[in-house]
């Protein structure tokens, strides 16, 4: 599928240092949309029409994702060469119902219906449909071109259009890298970023068998009232509230130490920054106006494993919010733009995800972003949105993937790796606050399934 305007001249899109620090790496956000009503119009045959018809003007203002990601041969560099070679439109058909997935292991079950799209491929948007009538919406992507905000901002603007027929000036993509992310003359960055990150090879990773036996998948949500209920334990009275992802955190880091107990003297918490939020100097911040792209950082702090389990929930919570705020953003993403012009021939990885040192589990989150998820106009959104990614192989910390549920009941999904200990626990602590997603939850079970269970 082209993009449909043709006075767009073909260029060549440079990719920014920050882009650099996830390399290329296929990643999809997959949206899962239950049976519409019978009385609506709003069934798949629908949704590939409105996909057809409306996905070149789309590209109009998406124009990178028409083409393709290639190696500059001089540096060796991933570039995107925009010369409008189109994205892919799949259209397939899986012969199961949506409910006789397993929801548990969610990542692994999505590959299964996601079709392989080549490296170079920028935009593959792939549509199945299920026996039950539902079917899924997968965008399919390379992390080297977009963050999690980033997709996120497709998908809502997608919805927009394809309602409309068009975009409105005030949300259209910005895909500039020139304004912003541009390394200093003279490189200057501190120590520790030499530390904080480590050369992705064999030499500095655990063997594949202790990978395999290290972690288990799981697919939780947190519901508005445990939500609530979190929130509460993890404020000071008379302060501010705690946020859902400090609450969420610290309430992880506490389970995490429970399970380290006597058998390390710390752990780690590691998150995954947007900056978006975060850079506050003029220039950049109004560059990064819907920007595309990767704007991430990632902060990390190590405490000892006694006084996480010893400290109240509220406590803890305070440490998680100190250690997101700590960092002076404006200058250390100034600092890793410089760190990564230095450090171009080799791939790197942050260090706390090797796994190595004391447990480490790392959070990334869609804050508060909003799922726009209705392209049919009828108020349905989907069910379920998740990011997918390919998993860098012998990575031994565990990873917790966090965002609100698009149809806005206030319920969060938490999409883990974690060791079975940690999920042990987590299903076995009553109240429960994580909670097993299910085809029931979802709303994807038919009352006839629903009767047999009974």
């Amino acid at each position: 599928m082209k993009a449909s305007d043709t006075s767009i001249e073909p260029h060549v899109l440079a990719v920014s240092n920050l882009d650099l620090l996830p390399q290329s790496m296929q990643t999809s956000l997959f949206c899962i949309y239950a049976r519409p009503p019978p009385s609506t119009t709003g069934n798949f045959k629908t949704a590939v029409a409105i996909f057809a018809s409306r996905l070149p003007t789309f590209l109009n203002h998406f124009f990178p994702l028409a083409g393709r990601i290639a190696f500059n041969p001089r540096s060796g560099l991933p570039e995107v060469h925009c010369s409008n070679q189109g994205a892919e439109l799949v259209v397939g058909d899986a012969s199961v119902t949506l409910a006789s997935l397993d929801y548990g292991q969610i990542t692994s079950t999505l590959r299964q219906f996601q079709l392989p799209y080549d490296m170079d491929v920028a935009l593959s948007v792939q549509l199945v449909s299920f026996t039950c009538g539902g079917f899924t919406v997968a965008w399919c992507t390379n992390h080297v071109l977009m963050d999690a905000s980033s997709m996120i901002l497709l998908v809502n603007s997608w919805s927009e259009h394809a309602r409309s027929g068009a975009l409105p000036a005030g949300v259209r993509p910005n895909h500039d890298r020139s304004l912003l992310f541009r390394p200093r003359a003279a490189p200057s960055y501190s120590a520790s970023l030499d530390e904080a990150f480590t050369p992705l090879d064999k030499r500095h990773q655990v063997n594949v068998l202790t990978t395999q036996q290290s972690m288990v998948e799981r697919l939780y949500y947190v519901d508005a009232s445990a939500m609530a209920r979190l929130r509460d334990a993890a404020s000071h009275g008379g302060g501010a509230r705690a946020t859902r992802i400090q609450a969420i955190s610290a309430y992880l880091w506490k389970a995490l130490a429970g399970v380290v107990g006597e058998a390390d003297e710390c752990c780690r918490m590691g998150w995954w920054v947007d900056g978006r939020s975060r850079l506050t100097t003029p220039k950049v911040s109004d560059a990064l106006t819907n920007y595309i792209g990767n704007v991430i950082a990632f902060v990390v702090r190590e405490e000892r494993v006694q006084e996480l389990v010893r400290m109240p929930l509220a406590d803890v919570a305070a440490m998680v919010r100190e250690a997101i705020a700590a960092p002076a953003y404006d200058e250390h993403f100034q600092e890793l733009v410089d760190w990564v012009e230095e450090h171009k021939n080799k791939r790197y990885i942050d260090t706390a995800s090797i796994g190595l040192g004391s447990p480490a589990l790392r959070i990334t989150a869609a804050g508060a972003a909003w799922f726009d998820t209705d392209f049919f106009g009828l108020g349905q959104q989907a069910t379920l949105a998740t990011v997918t990614a390919t998993l860098v192989a012998r990575l031994c910390a565990g990873f917790v993937r966090l965002g609100p549920r698009p149809t806005g009941d206030g319920s969060w999904i938490a999409n883990a790796f974690i060791w079975p200990r940690l999920a042990a626990v987590l299903e076995s602590d009553e109240p429960r606050v994580f909670k097993d997603v299910t085809a029931e939850y979802l709303g994807l079970a038919s009352p006839q399934v629903l009767r047999g269970r009974l």
